[in-house]
Parts: C-alpha cells; sequence; structure tokens
C-alpha cells in the first residue's frame, strides 16, 4: 500500500502525487478514501491538532464512518510507462474526478521552499514554487542528482553566458518543445533580445531542489560566472541573490563595503562564504533589495531572472 501525495493534508485538495511509485511501469490499483462525517477528526496536518488530540475526539464520537472505493485497475500506456510524472499526474486526476475533489499543483517538497531558513533563507517563494511546478510536471524534479546539476555547470560554462531560445533550451534538457516547457523559458525571457541565459535556470534548479543548502547554490552560481581569479562581477552577484531569495533589485553594496572593495566590485566566493558565516548581521541586512523586510511586505514579478538590471535593459 503506496500514499502517493507523501504526506498527510486536509483533504481540501489532491497535491502533486510522488512519482516513485509510478517509476515500474507496472498497473495499479487505485482505492479512495472517504471521511463522510461532518466534524473532521481524522484529518492530521501540519500546524493543526497533534496525533493525541486527533485520536481523544476521533474516540469521542459514537460513530465514526469511512468509506473505501476501489477504482478500476489503471494500466499505464507506453507513454506513461516512459514519464513516470505523467502517469502519476494521470492516476491522480482519476481519483480527484472520484472523489471529487480539486486538485492543486502544490507537493510536499513545497514546504521545503516556503520554510527555508538559513543565513540565506527565501523570502518570496512564489516565482521558485511557479517553477518548482513546471519542474515535476516535466518530470525533471523527480531523481536529480548533484551529479547532474554539475553536468548542467560544466554545460553553462562552455557556453559562457550565450543566451538560449526556446528550442536551445530544449536541446540543452534533452526534451521536446511543449507548452510547460515554454512557462518554464518564459519565466527567464529576457526583455531585449527575447532569450535565456541558461545560467539563471541552473541557479533557480538548485535553489528548489535543495532550499536548506544555499551556500552549496552559491558555489555552483561562481562555477559558471567566475574568472580566471575565481572573481565574479557584483551585477552577476546581484541577479544570483535576486533568483536565490525571490526578489529584485538587489543591491550589493553592503557587503563590497564590508570587504573594502566598493571601487573594485568584484568577490570571490571564499570571501563572501566568510563574510556570510562569520558576520551574521549581513546575511541578509548586508545588501539591500526592494521591499525588504525592514521596509514592508515583499513583493515578486513571475519572473525569475533578475531582469531589472540595467545590463538587461
Amino acid at each position: 500500500m503506496i500514499f502517493p501525495e507523501g504526506t498527510c493534508t486536509n483533504r481540501s485538495g489532491l497535491i502533486l502525487f510522488k512519482a516513485g511509485a509510478f517509476i515500474p511501469g507496472l498497473p495499479v490499483q487505485p482505492v479512495t478514501l472517504r471521511y463522510p462525517d461532518k466534524l473532521d477528526t481524522v484529518s492530521w496536518t501540519w500546524r493543526g491538532p497533534g496525533a493525541l488530540k486527533i485520536l481523544w475526539l476521533t474516540l469521542c464520537q459514537l460513530h465514526n464512518s469511512m468509506e473505501i472505493e476501489y477504482l478500476p485497475v489503471y494500466y499505464p500506456s507506453d507513454e506513461e510507462k516512459d514519464n513516470p510524472t505523467l502517469f502519476a499526474s494521470n492516476v491522480r486526476k482519476l481519483m480527484a474526478k472520484a472523489l471529487g475533489t480539486p486538485l492543486t499543483d502544490l507537493s510536499f517538497d513545497d514546504r521545503e521552499i516556503i520554510l527555508s531558513q538559513g543565513p540565506l533563507p527565501i523570502i518570496n517563494s512564489s516565482s521558485l514554487l511557479q517553477f518548482n511546478q513546471l519542474l515535476c510536471r516535466l518530470g525533471l524534479r523527480s531523481g536529480m542528482r548533484d551529479t547532474q546539476l554539475e553536468e548542467h555547470v560544466k554545460k553553462a560554462r562552455s557556453l559562457e553566458g550565450t543566451r538560449l531560445g526556446l528550442e536551445e533550451l530544449a536541446q540543452f534538457l534533452t526534451l521536446p518543445v511543449s507548452d510547460t516547457l515554454t512557462q518554464v523559458y518564459n519565466l527567464f525571457e529576457q526583455s531585449e533580445d527575447g532569450q535565456m541565459d541558461i545560467r539563471h535556470y541552473i541557479v533557480a534548479l538548485s535553489t528548489v531542489l535543495r532550499p536548506p543548502k544555499s551556500f552549496e547554490t552559491l558555489k555552483l552560481a561562481f562555477e559558471m560566472y567566475e574568472n580566471e581569479r575565481g572573481e565574479i562581477l557584483e551585477e552577476d552577484l546581484a541577479v544570483v541573490m535576486e533568483i536565490m531569495l525571490g526578489v529584485k533589485d538587489v543591491d550589493l553594496s553592503g557587503l563590497f563595503l564590508a570587504l573594502g572593495k566598493l571601487d573594485e566590485r568584484k568577490i570571490t566566493y571564499d570571501e563572501l562564504h566568510h563574510l556570510l558565516k562569520n558576520t551574521s548581521h549581513l546575511s541578509l541586512d548586508g545588501f539591500d533589495f526592494k521591499d525588504h523586510p525592514g521596509k514592508g511586505c515583499i513583493s515578486r514579478p513571475k519572473s525569475c531572472n533578475g531582469q531589472s538590471h540595467d545590463k538587461d535593459k
């Protein structure tokens, strides 16, 4: 028995199924559960009543109803066998229809993005959540390993900042052009030439795959942007920070002032890592961005690419 959502929900919608159970490409037996009682004492969710309270409330009821429905065995098509994400999505749609429950593109993995912590936490997760959902639809998130990220980095490094069109992005990811891939592409589209910098995609990918490991994402970004002395320009680092934090108009003057490099405006990974690790107040307060927490609520446009910089205009 497998619960493909991978977590407990309040049953107001079916979240994305994890693809693991669908990777073998074998027929599955969908089973739905309903709890028709007016008072819900069964759902156990994060920030909800604890397990003992749920158990106590359930035992206090004279009768607890549960309906179990076995849906027809689902036999995957050849396309679904090759694409576990599509297989999981189609089974989810079938079960949602049987339950009369809406679908939501949120997943258990989104929790890490929303609740990220550390010296460089995600400030506004909206665009990164959208990006993560598109990755799930394309099957790019499931099974992604650090070694694959490193391969992306090597390929991006060889491009030396050359921007890609939609078809070139499809070739880079070895995917066919599709509506979903077009949506990913549009998240990073540049206003001037209509093309995207693949390095922006890789930084966003690393951010959503490992939200707590912001320094690893920074290191990866430096590998793509750095010169022969291991330095990257302020404007490039600002774009990286915008993507990682989900903000815009990042100003790194505070960091360069702390380093005494206001004139040079270049920084190495070791310098940045040491500064953020050993000077805690510089983690977020050392640089400014639009709608900084100290100024009010965070707002974020749909784009993930830091295109507000002068060099992209």
